[in-house]
């Protein structure tokens, strides 16, 4: 039998919590979200929601620290939720609402490349997703995964920025469009 992480459950919990209160006021609910509050005030600034799944909690804070809040100035800022287990990994990319997802390709007992070439023949217009790797030799295993990035484990920042501003500028400009 698996224990339970009870650390790991509560981070999925309030990642799903983030998520739940995200889609309560989404465009077409009736609200329009261009106009601003009874005070004269705007809405908040839109932000990009990034899904980054691991086992490891460590890795996932390296991901979210080395893209920072903003990894560029031309794009909105990022809103991460956090992901342990492959099932709420499907569940939330099924929901909808995701602009990037990143996936840890030595995650366990589900590897991100399992994991993104699920989501890419099942979700219909599945997100970009970007897969981390054990190590720069195994880009090419991701190619089988459908990725459409690719960074290698030790995490270098510089490298993950510039693969996820890529990839969020292509679904960026085709959802300002």
């Amino acid at each position: 039998m698996c224990a339970v992480d009870p650390v790991e459950e509560k981070s999925e919990l309030a990642a799903a919590r983030v998520v739940d209160e995200a889609f309560e006021n989404v465009p077409g609910d009736g609200t329009d979200p261009y106009s601003g509050d009874a005070h004269g005030q705007s809405d908040p600034e839109p932000t990009l929601r990034v899904l980054v799944y691991s086992d490891d909690h460590t890795v996932r804070q390296q991901v979210m620290a080395s893209l920072g809040r903003r990894p560029a100035a031309d794009l909105p800022a990022l809103e991460f939720v956090e992901v342990a287990t492959a099932p709420m990994v499907i569940s939330l990319v099924d929901r909808g609402g995701l602009d990037l997802i990143i996936l840890d390709g030595e995650a366990a007992p589900a590897g991100g490349m399992g994991i993104a070439r699920q989501l890419k023949d099942e979700i219909y217009h599945c997100p970009p997703t970007l897969v981390l790797v054990g190590r720069p030799q195994d880009a090419w295993l991701a190619t089988w995964s459908r990725a459409d990035g690719v960074v290698a484990h030790p995490i270098d920042a510089m490298a993950m920025a510039k693969t996820t501003t890529s990839l969020l500028r292509s679904r960026h400009a085709v959802a300002t469009r």
